[in-house]
Formats: C-alpha cells, structure tokens, sequence
C-alpha cells in the first residue's frame, strides 16, 4: 500500500488523540536504526501540543536510553515488549516496573522449546542484564541486543540471572527465527507469550505480557480512553498493539499481516513515517 491509503476501515477523527504510540524498529526509528531531526522535531511539536509520545518496543533499557538522549526524547517507554516500563524525564531511563517471568516458568519453557527443536540456545534477560549461552553469544552481532557478543554475561546452564528476568530469547543455528516462530507458536509452549520483532531470534515473556496490555495499563492510570490512542507499528509484536489502539498506524515497509490491521498507512520507516502523522497531528490542533 502506498502512504496514507486507508487499512481495516476509514481513520478515525485525529484530532482527539492525546497518546501516540509508537515502535521503533522499523518504525520510528530509519534503517540505519537512527532517529532522524525531522522525526525528534516532530516528537517535541507533539509533546509541546500536549500530545504524549510512548515508545513501544521489544528494545532493553539500555539501547532505549541512548536513542532517547540522541533524540532528545523525554518521554515514557515500554520495552522488553510490553514486560519493562522506562520512564526517560530526567534523560535517563529509569525502570518504573516489570512483569517477571517465574524461573520455575522460565526453566520449563527452555525445555519446551528445545523439544520443539533441539540445538535451540537461548539468553535470559532482566530490567538490567543479560545473560547467554556461549553459543548463542556465538550466534550475535552487535546490533542484535546493542551488545557487544564478547561483553555478553556467558553462563553454560539457563535460567542463571542475579536479578527478575523480563524475557527470554531464543534462536537456532540453521533456523530462522521467522520459522523458528511458527513452530514454537504452533507448539503453544505453557506459561509464556511468544512473538517475533523481525530479528534474528524470538522472544518469550510471562503470559498476558504484550505492548497492548502494558499501554492500556499507561492510559488507564492517566486517564486516557483506547479511543485516544494511535499505535505505530510494522512487526508481529506490534499486532496485538494495533489491534487494541482506537487507530492503528503502520508504515510503508510493515508486514502484510500489519498493514492489514492499519486505519492509516504511512510513509516508510526511512521516509519518516511516524513524523508525518504527528506533524498532521499538530497541525489539527
């Protein structure tokens, strides 16, 4: 679909909207995994009209943090996929809450998996670490978990965090994580909510963990209706955050199965996509 074409059904009035969220990979953020000026100005346009910008995203704190102080961003987050809440007022992020999966859960949705597909390795996540098999640090480039793979925590048994874990992610040597995905999620692995955000792994957090749940916890403690709210998002992890928004956003470059689910269509990730709506927004204001 080309930008700004209608999705599921004609947009909905923009200009009661008080909350956009937004994903970043994909989304918000360019190819080059950057915030452009054009898209940081309109965040601040945004914020100065009394709109509130909530990034939504499978990211860990400490990548969040580093594009919100290059972006300026001051705003809320939800990371880990819905299992972390940042808040980034002071320019630092700061953990306001967690879902935790249980290690019993954890250790037994590990086993799981690799029963689904034995050669399966997986890392352990928390709030603030992150903790992985030697090989699955093997199996990583930098931009995979903004960590440098030789930096990485190695423990040869999971689960084996010193603090709550958020999620867990898995990958396999010869699998793709797509495939890796459909299998795990046919399978319906007990005690954990699987999904995929296009990178080359999946990831498992406490059941009923989503970006929809943990926003829909944000607005009901401000007072902010789904009717609201506009979701921007181009990746499977984004599709229960669509379905639940008053309108959902994609951009050009989102999956089918996303931009099916669309009020709105965007212009692409690289052509700034999230920045044209809110500037729109602004100017309805």
């Amino acid at each position: 679909m080309n930008g700004d074409n209608a999705g599921r059904g004609t947009m909905q009035v923009v200009k009661d909207i008080l909350l956009v969220a937004t994903d970043l990979d994909g989304t918000l953020l360019r190819s080059d995994h950057t915030v452009s000026s054009r898209t940081a100005a309109a965040m601040a346009a945004a914020r100065d009209a009394g709109i509130e910008i909530v990034w939504a995203t499978a990211r860990a704190r400490h990548s969040v943090g580093d594009l919100a102080c290059a972006a300026g961003f001051r705003g809320l987050a939800v990371c880990a996929n819905g299992a972390v809440a940042l808040d980034l007022a002071d320019g630092t992020p700061v953990v306001t809450g967690t879902v935790d999966i249980e290690i019993e859960a954890a250790a037994a949705a590990m086993k799981a998996v690799r029963e689904v597909l034995p050669g399966v390795v997986f890392a352990n996540v928390g709030p603030t670490s992150f903790v992985a098999e030697p090989r699955y640090a093997a199996l990583c480039e930098f931009v995979d978990h903004y960590r440098h793979p030789h930096e990485m925590d190695l423990a040869d048994a999971l689960p084996s965090i010193a603090e709550p874990m958020v999620k867990i992610v898995a990958r396999h040597p010869d699998v793709p994580a797509a495939e890796l995905y459909r299998m795990v999620l046919a399978s319906a692995v007990p005690g954990i909510a699987v999904t995929h955000s296009g990178a080359p792994y999946i990831e498992m957090a406490a059941s009923g963990v989503s970006k929809a749940a943990a926003l829909a916890e944000l607005c009901a403690v401000k007072g902010i209706s789904v009717d609201q709210v506009a979701a921007a998002g181009d990746a499977v992890n984004d599709i229960p955050m669509l379905e639940w928004a008053g309108t959902a956003l994609a951009p050009a470059n989102a999956l089918p199965e996303v931009a099916a689910l669309a009020h709105r269509m965007l212009p692409s990730n690289d052509d700034d996509g999230v920045a044209h709506f809110l500037e729109q927004l602004v100017a309805s204001r």
